[in-house]
């Protein structure tokens, strides 16, 4: 049950919060976190989902009501804290809750109140590709919240995950369901688009690192992808190939991808959106030189891993 944080009844030296904590990446930063031997507390706008959601882990976060869109559930979550992580992501525009809202302006609103509870570490989830001059409203948000946080917190960390997958993701969970059904599978323009899918669990991994103190570098921003880069054609043949299946490959515009999101936003769930669109016009691979999985000391695990998880679950 989720209650109110009285700093004055806390041990406040291994407590972390992640915003987030119940989301894709953000349980497992949790998971991650509690075998180090922090405790955690995992806010949220829904606290009753945080019992189900790690019923199967060893030890259990604190499940705390908080809601990043109002300042004094924030101040009440954070209290005692020594780090927070930033998880959370909008992947759909739906009234108050706008990409501006969500990206930029809580998440300056978090940092800043995370500086002046005295915290000592931030991390904030951003993505490759995040650009504050971007066209595209999502990537440009990203950008702007990068910004902001690293104004409102000096030596915040930023990790910018390039795709994540895992056996319970809508990237390649998709694309494996959906080699298997379609005879035809479209292609995102002409499928040039390169791509470096990372696995969920080792950003999640690195990211309890960084919390641990093992920025040895003092980087500001982290790029993590996976250990191969791929054109998105040549992704999908490798999943077909790891499935023992044939695939048949048919470039489609990406206005008529445009379209289609557009209508699909109105569906309950989004199968696809339009910010997903603009992600896949760009290429989505980690900058050269920059710190990553390996300056963590992780060496990061290929689909093949991940499609077996998804095939197992499936």
């Amino acid at each position: 049950m989720a209650r109110q944080m009285d700093p004055d009844d806390l041990n406040t030296e291994r407590i972390v919060t992640v915003f987030g904590g119940t989301g894709f990446l953000g349980r497992r930063i949790v998971k991650r976190l509690l075998e180090r031997g922090f405790t955690v507390r995992a806010a949220s706008r829904h606290p009753a989902r945080v019992g189900p959601v790690f019923s199967s882990t060893a030890r259990m976060p604190e499940a705390v009501e908080a809601d990043i869109l109002d300042a004094f559930s924030i101040g009440s979550a954070i209290a005692g804290s020594k780090a927070i992580v930033n998880a959370v992501s909008l992947y759909v525009e739906q009234g108050a809750q706008t990409f501006e809202r969500v990206h930029v302006e809580a998440a300056a609103d978090l940092a800043a109140a995370s500086r002046a509870g005295e915290v000592d570490r931030f991390v904030q989830i951003s993505g490759i590709g995040s650009d504050p001059q971007s066209d595209s409203n999502y990537i440009r948000a990203r950008g702007r919240g990068e910004e902001a946080v690293a104004s409102a917190f000096p030596g915040a960390v930023i990790v910018r995950p390039a795709v994540m997958t895992g056996p319970d993701d809508v990237f390649l969970t998709t694309i494996v369901r959906l080699i298997r059904l379609l005879p035809v599978y479209p292609l995102f323009g002409d499928g040039g688009t390169r791509l470096q899918p990372v696995y969920v669990e080792d950003v999640a991994d690195a990211v309890s690192r960084l919390i641990d103190g093992r920025n040895h570098n003092g980087s500001s921003i982290f790029e993590f992808g996976g250990p191969r880069t791929y054109t998105y054609k040549e992704l999908l043949r490798e999943i077909a190939r790891q499935l023992d299946t044939h695939i048949r490959l048919m470039p489609v515009p990406f206005a008529a991808w445009d379209a289609l999101a557009s209508v699909a936003e109105l569906l309950p769930g989004a199968p696809i959106t339009r910010n997903q669109v603009d992600l896949m016009r760009r290429d989505n691979v980690a900058a050269i030189g920059a710190p990553g999985l390996k300056e963590l000391d992780i060496a990061p695990r290929d689909i093949e891993e991940v499609i077996r998880l998804i095939e197992r679950r499936a």
